[in-house]
């Protein structure tokens, strides 16, 4: 049994037990497999053991992983396999990101939102995206302040964008911080989801993408849709992976 199979298994059993915890079903939270920094052979043995969504931070980094994405899928058999950038966007690379991605669950401004529908309709597809909320006081935290301005421009005009698809919303809770704090994060982003469903009744808000290694059991009580798993999957990031 290899090690990755071995977390699997663990990983897998934590979330069902999170799931009965909060009386939910094992079907209502997905699983990403966050590989940034891992090469394409470890998304490869991920995804031969059955998973099929997953996660990376850099645009630069998953273009050179994309040339054996097409590989990839046949190797597995797995035509189901998708590939989300859910790392921090610049507008700039929008373009580039729309190409290489199948959905973008860090959409943050009006600008970013403007150049994505641009770019998503020159490639001919319909782009799935999230809208990232900043709910942590962390100023090295990105996203929407969900009381702004920018925030009620961009879900005013969303619906009109008809080369993305909005599924839902996406936060990541404050490090190092007490329980407590950490739901209180969590449970934002569901209230924030029920005020703006009620306001904005043409978008379907449905994903809730929260949760990491260190506190996705907390966010699946919460209501978690997709928790983002890396080190609890692959195991610690090497400051050389790191600098990969």
């Amino acid at each position: 049994m290899t090690t990755l199979k071995e977390n699997l298994e663990r990983l897998e059993e934590v979330i069902a037990a999170a799931c009965r915890r909060a009386g939910r079903g094992r079907n209502e939270v997905e699983l990403m497999a966050v590989t940034k920094t891992f090469p394409v052979a470890t998304m490869a043995e991920a995804a031969a053991l059955g998973l099929t969504l997953f996660g990376e931070n850099r645009v630069q980094e998953f273009a050179v992983k994309a040339l054996h994405a097409e590989a990839l899928r046949e190797a597995c058999g797995n035509e189901n396999l998708r590939v989300h950038l859910i790392g921090h966007l610049q507008s700039n690379k929008a373009a580039r990101a729309a190409e290489l991605f199948d959905g973008i669950d860090s959409l943050d401004s009006l600008r970013l939102a403007e150049r994505l529908n641009e770019a998503a309709g020159k490639l001919g597809k319909r782009l799935p995206v999230l809208i990232e909320v900043k709910l942590s006081p962390e100023e090295s935290k990105t996203g929407l302040e969900p009381e702004s301005a920018e925030a009620a421009e961009l879900l005013e005009r969303l619906p009109d964008f008809v080369n993305l698809e909005v599924r839902g919303l996406m936060t990541i809770a404050p490090l190092g911080v007490a329980e407590a704090e950490t739901r209180a994060c969590f449970r934002g982003l569901r209230e924030w989801r029920e005020r703006w469903t009620k306001a904005y009744p043409r978008l379907a808000l449905e994903t809730l993408s929260m949760g990491m290694s260190d506190d996705y059991e907390l966010a699946i009580e919460e209501g978690a849709t997709r928790i983002r798993i890396g080190t609890a999957l692959f195991g610690a990031r090497t400051a050389d992976r790191e600098m990969a």
